[in-house]
């Protein structure tokens, strides 16, 4: 659970003239700024070029994720690896929309787009490629075995049969529905979180993915 999105990621800006890496520079008064340099080849740019973005456009790549999920798919005999995360496939990801990308930072509890503030304090995050994630594990023998939002995962897992086993009279039922509301709901983590199964040696579908499943959308053209 939010594993993804913990792991680096390149910051990647497209120009008139090319396609740059965005890093960190130190400035003469000693203040962080961005700084870009035109990206070398390998594996970061024949990423970037895949994705034959406009001019002006700024986003993240996850190698690091790729990596790691390509690692476990590689050591994966028989079962499924399961993630649950933030993110978006590939067409919704990198939406002429969302031109400026997804890195967003978080400092007691308060989102903020500024990296360079509260430096050492505060959470730097992205949002997970779940195309590329299905990629990396397809490309290493491993199967897609399902994919969908955290909402439609949790009904289908039975989480609502859970909750009813305690009477709204009970003193500990209002917090659980409180929790379960804000799992579910779409205006809090039920759409915006999805559920990704991997898997190897898998013969039955998994209950999770019964309904609702959304790999489709992995894979769409934008």
């Amino acid at each position: 659970n939010e594993v993804l999105d913990a792991l680096p990621v390149h910051l990647v800006a497209w120009h008139k003239d090319g396609i740059a890496e965005r890093g960190v520079a130190l400035t003469d008064d000693g203040t962080f700024a961005w700084s870009e340099r035109p990206l070398a080849p390998g594996a970061l740019r024949s990423a970037a070029e895949k994705l034959r973005l406009p001019s002006g456009y700024v986003s993240e790549i996850g190698l690091a994720a790729r990596g790691l999920v390509a690692s476990l798919a590689r050591s994966l005999v028989h079962g499924a690896a399961l993630f649950l995360d933030y993110g978006f496939g590939r067409a919704e990801y990198y939406h002429p929309q969302r031109s400026q990308g997804t890195l967003m930072c978080h400092y007691r509890h308060l989102a903020h787009g500024d990296p360079f503030s509260h430096v050492g304090l505060t959470d730097i995050t992205a949002h997970v490629d779940f195309t590329a994630v299905a990629e990396s594990a397809l490309a290493q023998g491993a199967r897609l075995a399902g994919y969908t939002t955290q909402s439609h995962f949790l009904v289908n897992c039975g989480i609502t049969e859970l909750l009813s086993r305690v009477s709204p009279r009970e003193a500990a039922y209002a917090p659980l529905a409180a929790a379960a509301q804000k799992l579910l709901s779409p205006a809090e983590m039920g759409e915006l979180f999805k559920v990704i199964a991997l898997g190897r040696g898998l013969t039955q579908p998994l209950l999770g993915f019964s309904r609702g499943d959304l790999s489709r959308l992995l894979f769409a053209v934008d």
